[in-house]
């Protein structure tokens, strides 16, 4: 049998990366969709039945014709986990509509064009999973965050609509969230001070991931929170 093939998209050096491996090391042929070619190379090289595709999620055109390649070079997705994201902090007075917008088209336009083009060989198969990761802004607006949480509230709201849908018909919708600071280079040098369990660890978030992907249709959850021990919440 062929391997099932699963599509992740904004698969940079943390989050993607590690759902990628995950993915791989569970029998999936990986597609790994990022606009950064050089990073892509990288990773194909790293891990094994993966294999990168330069796309910007956020155009359509570019979208069909990598989607197109990816059944044409692995066949047709079984799971999507949708990881790309577009952030920015400022309040409603600061930031540039222009950021938001771009945002909306990164965080939600993409999911919407990703499920209209991967669920319905999903509904026809009965079976797969759409994922997407998210963080706490999908259900809090705090003030320097306007040019981002908006887009992922709409976001959570398009997931679970989705999920309503196509998860009668066989195929597994989530939403997981993460409540914590991914450990990353940037983040680390950005919290110099915090001790190691303030940071939530990619391939732990990866677990979950591939977790929720193959839950018992007995007992699916939509809303999953991630988050370190000691996070406040």
């Amino acid at each position: 049998m062929p391997n099932p093939v699963a599509v992740v998209t904004g698969v940079g050096p943390g989050t993607g990366a590690a759902i990628a491996r995950r993915f791989s090391r569970g029998g999936y042929a990986v597609a790994m969709l990022a606009r950064t070619r050089e990073r892509l190379a990288s990773l194909e090289r790293e891990i094994e039945r993966a294999r990168g595709y330069p796309c910007d999620v956020t155009d359509e055109a570019e979208l069909d014709r990598t989607l197109g390649a990816v059944r044409a070079d692995l066949g047709v997705p079984r799971v999507l986990v949708h990881n790309a994201v577009g952030g920015a902090f400022g309040n409603f007075l600061d930031i540039d509509p222009e950021v938001l917008n771009r945002n909306f088209q990164v965080n939600t336009m993409a999911l919407l064009h990703l499920a209209r083009r991967l669920a319905p060989a999903m509904v026809d198969a009965g079976e797969g999973a759409i994922i997407t990761t998210g963080n706490t802004s999908a259900v809090r607006g705090k003030a320097t965050f306007a040019g981002f949480a908006p887009t992922k509230a709409a976001q959570r709201i398009l997931a679970e609509s989705i999920a309503r849908e196509v998860g009668p018909k066989g195929v597994h919708v989530a939403y997981v969230m993460i409540d914590a600071v991914i450990d990353l280079e940037w983040t680390r040098r950005m919290f110099s001070n915090a001790p190691d369990e303030f940071f939530i660890k990619p391939a732990a978030i990866a677990e979950e991931v591939w977790h929720v992907a193959h839950q018992d249709r007995s007992a699916w959850s939509f809303n999953v929170e991630l988050r370190p021990f000691r996070e406040s919440w």
